[in-house]
């Protein structure tokens, strides 16, 4: 019997999703999962909603267990085959709210804010220290454990566990599987090309991995995809209508390949389309600021009303998601190959990457664990578009490691969006004012 921690287990919607998947097991079906958070309400709805799951499509057959506080952490991890996390550090209010509503104060607009970005930097500050503090548990209590990481920011947090500790970890995202489906739909070809009938290969890194392979049936679909993109996104650009995915779109017939990750995203990646100097492209490109702001909200809001459909639903029920969660756990414990795209660290995986970046590639997984496969090296500009994003990456993490306040200035002067938009003197007041604010969510820098 495995057991599974679940760390941040009052994300509901999410834990519902990948323990329901488990239910759906046979390998994983028995096992003991074990929900940890620091929220009382959230951490006992999430009970309440997997004990109605256990009972209508599990026999009551996993043992679920609760565990509320850092006090009873090592307790939830201790003999953990399994670790998945998907805290989020500071919420909402305040820390989403001060990683947004601080860089306005320089003219520096962003959209999500989770991945890269002034943003993302300050995430990841204060979350990579909560999860080192969970690595290092684990090292005491489940050391052969697999850490299963979906929070935000991927690339630096699953790159800083993977260089810090002996933890074996391997992050993963939804926009790997969904790539191929969000290219075809935005250009209304999923009909004559279903998605589920073509073949990709993807690699990069998480947030901008790359489309290489597209085909239908053997037969190469970027020639078509491209001509109709570029009629499409002429037509998009002039006129009232506007299209969810014209950032990527527009990347892909410059650079030659589509990118996994959303426009909302990838707008904040890149130094082109969120300009002061072209405000005009922020409605040309269909660019939604503040987006992850607005996102919260809604889903606060949301929640009053899912609440009830999921806690208090008697007939609740479950179906497969698309989450790797539970193939990877299946494929370790039965020994049975399946493979996945996950974040790993590089290793000569993509060599004209750097051998420390935490890279998104194929994976073999099976009873040896999670294995990247070697892809060989990206086309040169899709690699200097990934070095842009990993030189932020890099510096984030050895500031976090290294509790270094110069290293922050720096992935911040190198960040693609803050760089095109304030000088170095504001990047560092823009720096100190988010550590001041964001207080004690923080460690202390040097």
């Amino acid at each position: 019997m495995a057991k599974i921690t679940f760390m941040g287990a009052g994300s509901t919607v999410f834990a519902k999703s990948v323990l329901g998947d488990c239910m759906l097991r046979d390998s994983l079906c028995r096992s003991h999962i074990a929900l940890y958070d620091i929220d009382a309400t959230r951490l006992r709805e999430s009970k309440r909603m997997l004990d109605t799951l256990n009972k209508n499509i599990n026999e009551n057959r996993a043992r679920i267990t609760t565990h509320l506080g850092v006090e009873k952490r090592k307790a939830a991890l201790k003999g953990a085959d399994f670790v998945v996390n998907a805290i989020q550090v500071g919420g909402y209010d305040p820390c989403t709210i001060t990683d947004f509503e601080v860089p306005k104060r320089y003219g520096l607009r962003q959209t999500i804010a989770d991945t890269l970005g002034i943003g993302g930097i300050f995430r990841a500050l204060r979350t990579l220290p909560v999860m080192l503090d969970f690595a290092r548990e684990m090292e005491e209590v489940c050391p052969r454990a697999w850490l299963l990481n979906y929070t935000n920011p991927m690339a630096m947090l699953a790159g800083g566990i993977q260089q810090a500790t002996s933890i074996n970890t391997v992050g993963l995202c939804h926009s790997v599987q969904g790539c191929t489906a969000s290219l075809l739909h935005s250009l209304d070809l999923h009909k004559k090309y279903p998605p589920e009938e073509c073949v990709q290969h993807v690699a990069g890194i998480n947030h901008m991995a790359w489309l290489l392979k597209l085909e239908h049936k053997g037969r190469d679909l970027y020639p078509e995809v491209k001509k109709v993109a570029a009629e499409k996104l002429r037509r998009w650009r002039k006129g009232p209508d506007k299209n969810w995915n014209m950032v990527r779109l527009e990347m892909m017939l410059n650079l030659g390949y589509y990118i996994t990750e959303s426009s909302e995203h990838l707008s904040e990646y890149v130094p082109h389309f969120i300009q002061a100097t072209a405000p005009q492209l922020i409605e040309e490109f269909n660019i939604p600021l503040d987006e992850y702001p607005r996102r919260c909200i809604a889903q606060i809001e949301h929640w009053k009303k899912q609440s009830k459909e999921l806690v208090s639903n008697p007939n609740l029920t479950h179906t497969r998601s698309h989450e790797y969660g539970a193939t990877i756990m299946d494929a370790i414990v039965t020994n049975k190959p399946a493979t996945i795209g996950g974040n790993v660290l590089n290793r000569g995986l993509i060599p004209n990457l750097p051998p420390k970046a935490c890279v998104e590639v194929p994976c073999l997984v099976d009873g040896n664990g999670v294995q990247g496969c070697y892809v060989g090296e990206l086309p040169e500009v899709l690699a200097a578009y990934n070095r842009t994003n990993i030189n932020v990456q890099l510096l984030t993490i050895e500031a976090a490691l290294q509790l270094r306040r110069d290293r922050i200035y720096q992935a911040a002067m190198l960040d693609p969006h803050t760089a095109s938009q304030l000088t170095i003197d504001q990047i560092r007041n823009l720096v100190d004012d988010l550590i001041e604010e964001h207080g004690d969510w923080l460690p202390k820098f040097n």
